[in-house]
């Protein structure tokens, strides 16, 4: 035994003890190769995973790596069957690899002649090969490289794509750094990202995901799509990289409901994307528009099927996905990795903060007790309308009000899932609703009068959880939400974490209505805050009415 931070278990989970001398040490060490699950005061649980472990491979690190750190920093000795699993499975990633072949164009090639016959006999691959090359190789057909790749990581066989990239039609893109820079880890991330060709950066909310991708289109100086959640991101991206770049305004075409241009940077939305008539995408025409050199994916971890599909074609262009969180609650995280990439660069939201990017944060869960005719309706009410009647209970109103209240002068937002309850809301704090059907001209008037500090309060549904940069909300007021999504949690708490000119921290409180659906989702939503290191103080809605201190 030694004085070491971490507890290796057999179970592949790590015990990081955070008030440890060395413990900010073990964490950088670990962090390339398992995946933080929870992060409450004072032990962290890190997971290590087959993905973890495979996009530390692609990332360049070993398996002696791996083993070193978890044996320098463990407290106890390291079980030697989770080193043996350790090793054997990181040796699975790149004994196959895809790489370009003068005959054929693209093969399949293995170190090990073993693996590369089980995956000849594996029936869903069979119809992506071609001739059989030689003893240690076989023909792929192009346009399978993606979809196989998905299929071998399935298998447990994640092939390393060696294949390059075409490099796309060339256009002049710069950063004009003027009276601003790069920050040295957007400047890491972009460089991580190019010298890896393709993959995903994770960065917190507010930290600039928007300017790491205006730097990787430089170091590409070619044709970029980008493809972005919604038209008020598209807008927001267009105004960043024309105040950012040397891109003018000619050079940057739109491709969403309303406008249909193709220009060297065309900015697209996911909805336009996957649009279908009779059975047909009909704007995948765009992807084949011009000859890309960068696809850029703004918030990746919302990828629709769709997209999925279509990018398993992209597989010779360089590929750039943004988020600031990988959890998918579909559990594709292993699709991310086969067609976008794989995680090339990773900033912890605590350690950000820690450095002064992102603003420090309070959350709060408000607990309102149901009277007793709504426990009642509650109890007898069906299934599937139970969340909804919870979470919109009328007990609500007087509590956000109570909130607002407290906050007076500070540019606050009000956030649900339930339009009635919003539209309610809004009448009753006199303030502006964006919900779906707002206009796009209006949403952007009404978040320029909420920048400008014009109105200070805004009600949002849930078409501004994500790409929204509204730099000087503090105070964020959640009402309801879908379900227990975890993703959705992460966004809305980013709305409020760009440092403020107050140098204020921010505040997120999460209204929820006890023993309900309302507190098991709440509970569910907040594990991936929770895996973060931001820890919520539950009150009780009495003491917010009474204006005590909470």
């Amino acid at each position: 035994m030694t004085d070491g931070p971490l507890i290796v278990q057999s179970d592949k989970t790590l015990l990081l003890e955070v008030d440890h001398d060395a413990a900010a040490e073990c964490r950088k060490a670990i962090a390339p190769f398992a995946e933080l699950e929870r992060a409450p005061e004072h032990v962290h649980t890190y997971r290590i995973t087959p993905l973890a472990l495979w996009n530390a491979r692609a990332a360049g690190h070993d398996a002696e790596q791996v083993i070193d750190a978890l044996i320098s920093f463990a407290r106890y000795p390291v079980p030697h069957a989770l080193l043996v699993d350790i090793a054997d499975t990181m040796g699975r990633y790149g004994r196959l690899r895809l790489e370009k072949h003068p005959t054929y164009g693209l093969v399949l090639s293995s170190s090990d002649r073993a693996v590369l016959e089980e995956v000849l006999r594996a029936k869903k691959l069979q119809a992506m090969f071609g001739p059989r090359v030689d003893d240690d190789s076989v023909a792929v057909h192009p346009s399978e490289r993606g979809t196989l790749k998905q299929a071998l990581l399935k298998l447990g066989w994640p092939a390393e794509d060696l294949a390059g990239y075409v490099d796309g039609e060339a256009h002049p893109i710069s950063l004009v750094e003027d009276g601003w820079g790069l920050r040295g880890y957007q400047r890491e991330a972009a460089d991580s990202f190019w010298h890896g060709g393709s993959g995903v950066v994770v960065l917190p909310c507010g930290a600039g995901k928007t300017i790491v991708g205006a730097a990787a289109m430089a170091h590409a100086s070619a044709t970029t799509l980008i493809l972005v959640t919604n038209t008020v991101s598209a807008h927001q991206w267009k105004q960043e990289l024309l105040r950012r770049t040397s891109l003018t305004e000619e050079e940057i075409g739109e491709y969403t409901g309303t406008k249909k241009q193709i220009r060297p940077v065309t900015i697209a939305t996911y909805q336009v994307m996957t649009t279908r008539r009779k059975g047909v995408y009909t704007h995948l025409e765009l992807f084949d528009a011009r000859d890309w050199g960068l696809v850029l994916y703004d918030e990746v971890h919302l990828l629709p099927a769709p997209i999925f599909r279509m990018t398993a074609d992209l597989q010779t262009r360089r590929r750039l996905g943004l988020t600031a969180t990988l959890v998918r609650e579909d559990g594709r995280e292993g699709d991310v990795f086969s067609l976008i990439g794989p995680k090339r660069y990773d900033a912890p939201w605590k350690e950000m903060e820690a450095q002064g990017w992102i603003a420090p944060a309070d959350c709060v869960e408000v607990r309102v007790t149901l009277t007793e005719s709504e426990r009642l309706a509650y109890a007898t009410a069906e299934q599937e309308d139970r969340y909804r009647f919870c979470a919109t209970t009328p007990t609500k109103s007087s509590v956000v009000q109570a909130l607002v209240d407290r906050h007076r002068g500070e540019q606050t937002l009000v956030i649900g899932q339930y339009i009635d309850q919003l539209d309610e809301l809004g009448e009753r704090l006199d303030a502006p609703v964006i919900k779906g059907e707002t206009k796009i001209k209006e949403r952007e008037r009404l978040f320029d009068a909420f920048r400008s500090g014009e109105i200070s309060v805004l009600i949002v549904s849930k078409v501004a959880n994500f790409s929204i940069d509204l730099p000087e909300a503090a105070v964020a007021v959640q009402v309801s939400g879908t379900f227990g999504s975890r993703q959705e949690e992460a966004q809305r708490l980013g709305r409020v974490l760009r440092p403020k000119s107050s140098g204020k921290g921010a505040r997120f409180y999460s209204v929820v209505a006890r023993d309900t659906l309302d507190q098991d989702y709440a509970a569910h939503r907040q594990r991936f805050l929770a895996e973060q290191g931001y820890a919520y103080r539950i009150v009780d809605a009495d003491a917010v009415l009474a204006d005590e201190e909470i």
